[in-house]
């Protein structure tokens, strides 16, 4: 090749037209990848900007499922004390009709249904897990906030689910009810127990709305970090679409020049065939 000689002119216009043809690939290319900057070559400084944006927002995704997990555990907590309450209330009605009855027939009964009451709450206690972690049953939780771990929630457990269901303090009924101390202290202690449930409750409804606002503000950087990226790296189709059209125009009429430059040296040709 490097023996052929090329006038000027078709030289230059050869040029313009491998110049055209290279612009057309590559905008092709930012066409059919959606992307202006595919790699460091196209533009290192929006490249590796970008690569580092994403990577924070991969980061924190991550983390999305953490928390979304830590609510979910939280909420079964919740969920469980929400079911003892109810329980702890109908230990209530029975201690009341027990209050009320005249004989230690029926208060034996009410005694009976009480113990039983008591039964289900360290069973429900125990169902109150999620993903194997029981705040009702001894369980403590963190869930991490942050990519650097140096932000996180620890929620604390208690244990509800041991056979006298402590911190609750609810015994079985004693001396089947027969005497009317033992009924009171029954009572006593529910009001108690109802108090250490809504005090947990409240607890643990602090940590959760600790939680879920931290998820919508990561849900909100992650969609900050994955438009500040595609911002530097995504072309825009409707203008790549608009150069294409130009440079094929452009390499339509740089053949055609190319073509126009070559007729000097085919004149030259005619002059030897005359």
């Amino acid at each position: 090749m490097s023996d052929i000689v090329l006038s000027a002119g078709v030289r230059s216009n050869l040029l313009q037209l491998q110049q055209t043809s290279n612009l057309i690939n590559t905008t092709q290319t930012d066409l059919a990848t959606g992307k202006k900057v595919n790699s460091a070559l196209d533009n290192a400084i929006s490249y590796f900007t970008s690569a580092g944006l994403s990577s924070r927002a991969n980061q924190l995704s991550g983390l999305l499922d953490t928390m979304s997990n830590g609510i979910s555990t939280i909420q079964a907590a919740n969920n469980g004390i929400t079911s003892i309450t109810k329980l702890v209330q109908s230990a209530q009605a029975l201690v009341s009709q027990a209050q009320q009855a005249n004989n230690t027939t029926t208060q034996a009964s009410l005694a009976t249904q009480f113990n039983a009451l008591l039964t289900q709450i360290g069973q429900l206690a125990g169902d109150s897990g999620f993903n194997g972690i029981n705040l009702l049953a001894g369980n403590s939780l963190t869930i991490t906030l942050d990519e650097s771990g140096t932000s996180s929630v620890t929620v604390s457990g208690v244990n509800y689910s041991n056979a006298n269901n402590a911190p609750l303090s609810v015994v079985n009924a004693t001396n089947n009810w027969a005497a009317a101390a033992d009924i009171t202290a029954a009572s006593t202690a529910l009001t108690a127990a109802l108090t250490t449930l809504q005090s947990e409750s409240q607890t643990l409804s602090a940590s959760l709305s600790t939680v879920q606002i931290r998820q919508d503000f990561t849900n909100s950087m992650i969609n900050t970090l994955q438009t500040g990226s595609d911002n530097l790296t995504l072309a825009d189709s409707n203008t790549e679409g608009a150069n294409l059209l130009a440079l094929q125009t452009r390499q339509q009429l740089s053949t055609t020049a190319l073509s126009l430059a070559s007729q000097s040296d085919q004149n030259v040709l005619r002059l030897f065939q005359s």
